[in-house]
């Protein structure tokens, strides 16, 4: 047994994850497992201890690795959320099945989420950004960022991509929110079920009626040529309608909220158009929505002189990989001039994110134009009166109180 397992074994491994304090630095026990070594044993809720891998290198061949599964059905993939310990072996697609399934639905998807298609999206992006901020201001101050700006970008831009009717996103924004939310088992499983006959009658209806959304192209593409069956189409609709919005609300609103706690950079981002690509990525870089994805190990594999077993539950630290100092040169520092394309706020490997390009395209129209419009916006609120999500969610607020 090497040094590190010997410091890492037994009672004193620490809870994963934890809440975190600020909204975009890391929990205060994070930063103390940075530096000794590439991995760090920590505990699940259920008591199950875990890998929590927090090197940025290592991160990186490891989700790279084929010996590292996301199969959430096998009987022993490690769960990290409560609510989903009762999920009876149920896979979903792209997100929580292995090659060669995953490949194979992986392919499906490529053409409709190429860069081309997503430029081509940006000027409905921009009339959508318009509009939501001519409300925001004939309101006035004070507004919640979240619910009058954030949750409706991403939301909108699903729909319209998917073929979803806008008329329902209440319904779906309420099941997505109390799916990803719930505090049960069974209440995951209760706003799983009305979001899945959603889909299923919507996938019925466009294959009586089609449209021109990417549904309607998935469902004349593979669905009436036999390549994936009616559940399937409707779990891959279900996957891509709640990852579509969840995530990038998230990083909207706390994207806004890290340049108002510092101001001075926002004028990198107001000085140069061009320049706000590269302050999206080390936002996303710096705030790491998506604070960690879980894999299980299907063969012992050497990290950093420690041996993951076969069985072991691996948690790769998407936060801590991208404050790793190794990377990076003053991690804890957020500088819109930094060249930030390597983080791994997208994840990286095969299950690399299906709609960064989206998500890029809508944080970059999102906050340049926020910010070019409202200069002097500013929180409402105490930064410590911010509510956020809890640390096994999406990282974020749940509101948003600005002011101008």
């Amino acid at each position: 047994m090497t040094e590190t397992d010997l410091r890492h074994t037994g009672s004193e491994a620490p809870a994963f994850p934890q809440d975190r304090t600020c909204p975009y630095q890391p929990p205060k026990a994070y930063t103390q497992w940075r530096g000794e070594s590439p991995l760090t044993r920590v505990t699940l809720f259920d008591g199950r201890p875990a890998w929590l891998i927090t090197g940025h290198a290592e991160g990186r061949a490891l989700l790279a690795d084929p010996r590292l599964s996301s199969d959430w059905g096998h009987p022993v993939f490690p769960v990290v959320v409560q609510r989903t310990e009762d999920r009876g072996g149920l896979a979903f697609p792209l997100i929580g099945v292995d090659d060669p399934l995953h490949a194979r639905q992986r392919r499906m998807l490529i053409p409709s989420f190429g860069v081309k298609r997503m430029n081509a999206i940006r000027p409905s992006l921009q009339s959508l950004v318009d509009r939501l901020l001519d409300d925001m201001l004939a309101k006035g101050p004070v507004a919640d960022l979240v619910s009058a700006f954030a949750l409706p970008v991403p939301s909108m831009a699903i729909c319209e991509l998917l073929g979803v009717p806008y008329g329902d996103h209440d319904f779906f924004e309420e099941c997505s929110r109390d799916f990803v939310g719930a505090a049960t088992s069974g209440e995951a499983d209760a706003a799983f079920a009305k979001l899945y006959q959603y889909l299923h009658g919507l996938v019925a209806k466009k294959q009586a009626e089609p449209g021109d959304g990417l549904l309607d192209e998935l469902i004349a593409r593979q669905l009436e040529e036999g390549e994936l069956d009616h559940n399937e189409a409707v779990m891959i609709a279900l996957v891509l309608l709640v990852a579509g919005h969840e995530t990038t609300v998230n990083a909207i609103a706390l994207g806004a909220l890290t340049l108002m706690q510092h101001p001075e950079q926002i004028e990198v981002l107001l000085a140069d158009p061009a320049a706000v690509p590269g302050v999206v990525e080390e936002l996303l870089r710096f705030t790491s929505v998506s604070d960690y994805m879980v894999r299980m190990a299907k063969e012992d594999i050497e990290v950093g002189g420690t041996t993951v077993k076969a069985g072991d539950a691996v948690l790769v630290s998407i936060t801590l990989m991208n404050r790793d100092a190794q990377a990076y040169d003053d991690p804890d520092v957020f500088d819109a001039r930094r060249n930030a394309r390597h983080h791994v706020g997208f994840g990286h490997g095969i299950h690399q994110c299906l709609g960064q390009n989206l998500a890029r395209a809508e944080l970059e129209i999102a906050l340049g134009t926020l910010f070019t419009r409202i200069p002097g916006l500013r929180l409402a609120v105490p930064l410590d009166e911010v509510p956020l999500k809890a640390g096994h969610d999406a990282q974020g607020p749940i509101e948003l109180p600005v002011t101008w």
